[in-house]
């Protein structure tokens, strides 16, 4: 690990035990999410000036106009995600800072990650070495498309927000497979595709706010 990850007092076990019970307050319940997320070292994935903030429920930038996830957020997604259930073959949109890929691979047998821009997937790729996270696939590619080529999933979870559902996400979901994703025009709300015996079912959640969904890669 890089030096100067060293000597951050916000590394204490502590601060991410009351990150863990202030998740349990909000209504989170899944105790494997919880476990994971207690584990993974979420200021070692934002820039050291913010990682005294790391821990806070709060989005941060990670640079090219993305953000990191309030720790909420991708706690309630994640739990959606796994409904109760262990997970098979997950995909991830938008890498950004590898944050959720590194938690998604204590909860997923296999993780594949997207990420549009270059430089910013190089980055999570360092920092997931460092943390020895090896079992995550990352590609540069779009995200919008998803990854025909490995699906299907039991599991995609998007970290930008779509205008509407891509047609070929819906397509790549297994059966019994969700799809979690923020969805909105001028409000954005987390949303739910299940793919059910009976087709593909759609939950509103609650309304959220991410950086918007972007076709191509950089």
């Amino acid at each position: 690990m890089s030096t100067h990850h060293v000597g951050i007092g916000m590394t204490s076990q502590r601060t991410r035990a009351r990150m863990i019970a202030r998740l349990r307050e909000q209504g989170i319940t899944d105790e494997v999410v919880l476990a994971a997320m207690e584990v993974v070292p979420r200021h070692i994935f934002v820039d050291e000036a913010l990682a005294s903030r790391a821990y806070e429920d709060i989005a941060l930038p990670i640079g090219f106009g993305q953000t990191i996830s309030q720790p909420y957020i991708v706690a309630r997604m994640l739990q959606l995600l796994r409904s109760g259930h262990a997970l098979g073959r997950v995909l991830e949109i938008g890498t950004g800072c590898g944050y959720q890929t590194a938690v998604l691979a204590k909860l997923a047998k296999e993780v594949y990650s997207v990420e549009r821009i270059a430089p910013l997937l190089n980055k999570a790729k360092q920092t997931l070495r460092e943390l020895r996270v090896y079992g995550p696939r990352l590609r540069h590619a779009d995200g919008t498309m998803g990854l025909a080529e490995v699906g299907p999933f039991d599991g995609i979870v998007m970290a930008a927000a779509a205008t509407h559902v891509p047609e070929e996400l819906l397509e790549q979901l297994a059966p019994g497979g969700r799809l979690v994703l923020p969805l909105g025009v001028n409000e954005q709300f987390l949303t739910m595709f299940e793919h059910t015996a009976e087709g593909i079912t759609e939950t509103v959640l609650e309304p959220v706010k991410f950086v918007p969904l972007k076709p191509g890669v950089s």
